[in-house]
């Protein structure tokens, strides 16, 4: 039962996703298909959601974890909760896929977002380095595919080449550094590796480096961040804004998972401790202060995202339940909000045909809700109350400091300071700025159905998560629990 259970939202994606295949030649109507294709994908998510809430949630009170397919898969809170956003992040792309034209037609792009899904899914709950380097190559590859799923576009094509080229390097990189784990251990599982974990030695930096180096690229860490602007940039902006939220949440999934299977000992965990607090540091600076000098909205959420893989590491530095908890609530908050910018983003680019800041002008008065919107979403990203990006913020800090890492508090709150005028500076844009010798309200900016409803989802989470946050910190305390 429990391995039924532990793939239970796997089975049911890709059951989805052949559904998608067998009924899609028998709608023919252009208009028709679209509508179908979208809701059919986003109805399909949000019924597997529920699905899995009612039949697949792991026992919470076991004293011994649930492990299933010969201990690849982990059937822990962590998992679970992890895969339920990113089935809500999967069927609120899917109504963005649906105002875009060249990916609403198209069943390959519903398919191959369920699969990468699929992969995403995998990575929360592996135990073993060959499950998990499968999972993350079935996420990575086909998201290489959609970003550059534009193939007359120039920046889409060179996106898909870029994240594609990158990736496979450090994908390479990664492997090689499983390898010699195995080598050095003789085990794959993950929960074996304590054992061989002992001392902060040359051998053990090595290895783990190489590991690090190619997880640092998936939630882009400083300096394995480079290929982020370029590839949200030419990417189509509802691909951007999954891959920028789900798949790098996928990232913090196995980054936690790994850091508590593998770094048990207090001697090893300091050390490694420090340097990902450097890490973390060097992230928040390079993507804060490079984001200032940006014009254009999605280098800008760019270098955002990866100012925000800098401020969840905190709580890993952090090393307690507090502090991994804190993570994981960091990085939930940070899929909901920033699937809303990129939403945002791609209806406002669709109208105007430029992603530049100055496309924002007079949005308050072109679309009012829209523009409330982005407001919200950016206002969170920013750390301020009543959205969930501030109470996010507050817990990585609050694990930081009762740990003794104050000074990495008081970069990250530096941080959060510059990231403000940044993200203020857009949103004068919207509100104060108005299109020069033009009238407003005579260039709206229409918001299809479908994409309201992700807006309004989106919108309500990041509220929800700012104002009524302890059932789901509590959520993310349990998942925190479970790895001890």
């Amino acid at each position: 039962m429990a391995s039924i259970q532990s793939i239970l939202p796997e089975s049911l994606l890709l059951f989805l996703g052949v559904l998608i295949l067998i009924i899609d030649p028998f709608v023919k109507k252009a208009g028709t298909r679209r509508i179908f294709l979208g809701w059919f994908t986003a109805i399909g998510s949000f019924i597997i959601l529920v699905l899995s809430l009612i039949f697949g949630r792991p026992p919470l009170n076991s004293p011994i974890p649930v492990v299933a397919f010969g201990g690849m898969l982990r059937f822990d809170m962590l998992g679970f909760l992890f895969q339920m956003f990113f089935l809500l992040a999967a069927g609120v792309t899917a109504l963005f896929f649906m105002d875009t034209e060249r990916l609403s037609e198209r069943p390959e792009a519903y398919l191959l977002m369920l699969a990468a899904t699929i992969g995403m899914c995998l990575m929360a709950a592996s135990a073993d380095l060959i499950m998990l380097y499968l999972s993350i190559e079935t996420t990575s590859i086909p998201l290489y595919v959609l970003a550059g799923f534009f193939i007359g576009d120039e920046r889409s094509t060179e996106a898909g080449f870029k994240y594609l080229l990158f990736g496979a390097l450090t994908s390479a990189v990664l492997l090689y550094g499983f390898s010699l784990i195995y080598g050095f251990s003789g085990t794959t599982d993950l929960y074996s590796l304590s054992a061989h974990f002992t001392k902060f030695d040359p051998l053990t930096i090595a290895v783990t480096f190489l590991i690090l180096a190619g997880l640092a690229f998936k939630v882009s860490l400083f300096p394995f961040h480079f290929w982020a602007p370029d590839v949200y940039e030419g990417a189509p902006s509802p691909v951007a804004g999954f891959l920028s939220t789900a798949s790098k949440a996928a990232g913090f999934a196995v980054i936690v998972r790994l850091v508590t299977a593998a770094f048990r000992f207090e001697d090893v965990a300091v050390n490694w401790s420090l340097i990902l607090a450097a890490l973390a540091t060097l992230t928040m600076i390079v993507g804060n202060f490079v984001a200032l000098a940006q014009k254009n909205v999605k280098r800008l959420l760019a270098y955002s995202s990866i100012a925000h893989a800098g401020y969840a590491m905190i709580g890993i530095v952090a090393f307690n339940q507090l502090g991994f908890a804190s993570t994981v609530f960091y990085m939930i908050t940070y899929l909901l909000t920033n699937l809303l910018a990129f939403g945002i983003v791609s209806t406002v680019g669709k109208v105007t045909g430029s992603d530049d800041l100055s496309a924002y002008s007079g949005l308050s008065r072109r679309n009012a809700p829209l523009a409330l919107a982005m407001l919200a979403a950016f206002l969170s990203l920013a750390g301020m109350p009543p959205f969930g990006g501030f109470v996010a913020k507050v817990f990585v800090f609050l694990a930081a400091i009762n740990t003794g890492w104050v000074w990495l508090t008081v970069v990250g709150v530096l941080n959060s300071i510059v990231g403000l005028y940044y993200y203020l500076n857009v949103l004068k844009y919207v509100y104060l700025f108005r299109k020069e010798n033009e009238d407003e309200q005579q260039h709206p900016v229409p918001v299809s159905r479908a994409f309201t409803t992700g807006l309004i989802i989106l919108v309500a989470g990041v509220i929800l998560l700012g104002t009524v946050f302890g059932p789901w910190f509590g959520l993310a305390t349990k998942a925190a629990a479970g790895l001890f």
